[in-house]
């Protein structure tokens, strides 16, 4: 079956409810990313907090909207806490966000995605190396990096999404946002983006929000990645590099924010 496209008027609608809705999203990401990772929340009108201590994560995660594992810079300590955020996410009903940051290059976090994949992620969101690595289908990319087009990764994102039943966001130059039986394709963005720091990690936070937002799950995932595509072609449209391009991608999802 093809994908369906995804369409401006359902990002204009997922922007808004973010905006109006406000979700509170526990980002438990890695320390690289962490403040623009909070900038992104704070410009699309969500508001993020970063706890990681374990016994301190397990009782945020009660009172967040929405969680987010990230294990870009996992340790074991690291691994206990997410865990017991996770655990505390299901047991209060708040839906959560895998990002699985190079899996299948490095066992800790191989083995640590793996045994959280039984923990019914709403959302899982990475690109392609990292999904087909995360199905069993390939060993990972190279670092954070992947060797493989998002187009490739789509049947193992199907397939994944169907096995636990969540939506898997594949993203690349095209995004595919699937739950196994219907898939949106989401276009645009720039290739800047991909030479800044933390888009990825920022998109993710960004798919943890939409999560916790009312309406259909898979259209508001694929429309906060459109919601990145859009910003990000809009910030590169004046020529700026990677400098200049962090702050106007900024102002780009704010003005989306209060359009």
């Amino acid at each position: 079956m093809q994908p369906d496209l995804l369409n401006s008027a359902q990002i204009a609608h997922t922007s808004h409810l973010i905006r109006t809705c406000s979700p509170l999203v526990h980002c438990m990401t890695n320390e690289v990313v962490q403040t623009f990772t909070a900038n992104v929340l704070l410009a699309l009108g969500a508001s993020p907090a970063m706890v990681i201590d374990a016994a301190e994560a397990s009782q945020f995660s009660a009172i967040a909207d929405a969680l987010l594992i990230n294990v870009g810079t996992l340790t074991q300590d690291r691994a206990v806490a997410m865990q017991a955020a996770v655990e505390s996410a299901n047991a209060h009903h708040k839906p959560w966000t895998l990002d699985p940051v190079a899996v299948g290059a490095l066992s800790l976090r191989s083995d640590f995605c793996h045994q959280l994949l039984a923990l019914q992620p709403a959302a899982i969101r990475g690109n392609a190396s990292e999904i087909l690595a995360l199905a069993g289908m390939s060993k990972g990319g190279r670092g954070v990096d992947t060797t493989d087009t998002a187009a490739d990764a789509l049947p193992a994102a199907q397939a994944l999404a169907r096995q636990i039943s969540t939506i898997v966001a594949v993203t690349g130059e095209v995004d595919y946002v699937t739950d196994g039986r219907r898939t949106v394709m989401v276009t645009g963005g720039d290739s800047l983006m991909t030479r800044v720091v933390g888009t990825g990690c920022a998109l993710s936070a960004v798919v943890a929000a939409s999560c916790a937002l009312p309406g259909d799950r898979l259209d508001n995932v694929a429309a906060a990645c459109g919601l990145m595509k859009q910003a990000g072609a809009v910030a590169s449209a004046n020529g700026a590099g990677p400098g200049r391009f962090v702050a106007a991608f900024l102002d780009a999802l704010y003005v989306e924010e209060k359009a």
